[in-house]
């Protein structure tokens, strides 16, 4: 594959859900690219389609149920018209780190047992010895602490900050040329998520992966992105490099996210100050 071709490249995608009251188009007609080395994130509220959108382009939708169009290109491969090709291609061209990391792992399996499944997906050569040091690696490279010891420990036994990093290791374990990160932090606190992001950062600057990130939180995009596209009923409204849709949103939709981004008010440091009310001690 040579470096000029997208490792994601989405055009005119178009995703009917059928459900019980109709056919709804969740996705009307979106494209853009991913390239190497490259965060591009799909923003919006509640409902927008923008986990849609991910699920579609892994085809990760239930085949009776959603109704693809278009061309979804990944490394080259064609998986709209080829189903076969996103099996392919998953766990091995692209990897998925999902939402909720509780729900996204086995509560009855250890974490070695896990991890060392997806190493042994990818390659199934590998002994139960030479999966458990490559994962011990992994572990050690998404920063768990002590990862030879908790190699046998139990989700649970696990914070939500580490969990998801676990996550983000078994996305590793296929070697993927491209990560999709479906709301990866929301459901952390503030400190975690920084620290997640950080994380993500810095694997790809070191691995030069390219990266789908889904999030409906401004402030995270702002940060990790080198393009942005705003979603809303399925359609783009506006997209552009992360510096402009930030500081220059042309789009009154884009303009209601960002005030929606929580800011800190003045802080006054005087403890005495008049506008304390009476009898009440600051």
């Amino acid at each position: 594959m040579t470096t000029d071709i997208p490792l994601l490249d989405v055009e005119d995608l178009q995703i009917e859900l059928i459900t019980a009251h109709g056919v709804v188009r969740a996705v009307d007609g979106v494209s853009f690219t991913v390239g190497r080395g490259e965060t591009v994130t799909l923003i919006g509220e509640s409902g927008s389609g923008k986990s849609t959108t991910a699920m579609g382009v892994l085809r990760l939708l239930p085949e009776g149920l959603a109704v693809l169009s278009g061309t979804v290109r990944i490394a080259g491969r064609e998986v709209v018209a080829d189903p076969g090709a996103a099996r392919e291609v998953r766990g091995r061209a692209v990897s998925l780190i999902p939402q909720d990391p509780m729900t996204a792992l086995s509560p009855v399996h250890t974490i070695g047992r896990q991890l060392g499944d997806a190493l042994r997906l990818r390659h199934p050569e590998l002994s139960r010895t030479e999966a458990r040091d490559r994962g011990i690696d992994l572990l050690t490279q998404v920063r768990i602490p002590q990862p030879a010891t908790r190699w046998k420990a139990y989700p649970h036994q696990f914070s939500g900050g580490m969990l998801q990093r676990m996550l983000i290791a078994m996305a590793l374990a296929g070697e993927p040329r491209l990560l999709i990160a479906d709301e990866p932090t929301s459901a952390l606190d503030a400190t975690v998520q920084a620290s997640v992001l950080d994380l993500l950062m810095e694997l790809q600057e070191q691995e030069g992966i390219g990266m789908l990130m889904i999030t409906h939180d401004l402030g995270v995009a702002r940060v990790v992105s080198d393009r942005i596209h705003v979603m809303k009923e399925g359609r783009f409204v506006e997209s552009g490099p992360a510096q402009q849709i930030v500081d220059r949103p042309a789009e009154p939709y884009t303009r209601d996210l960002l005030a929606a981004v929580p800011r800190l008010g003045p802080w006054d440091e005087d403890p005495r100050s008049e506008t304390a009310p009476q009898g009440v001690a600051r």
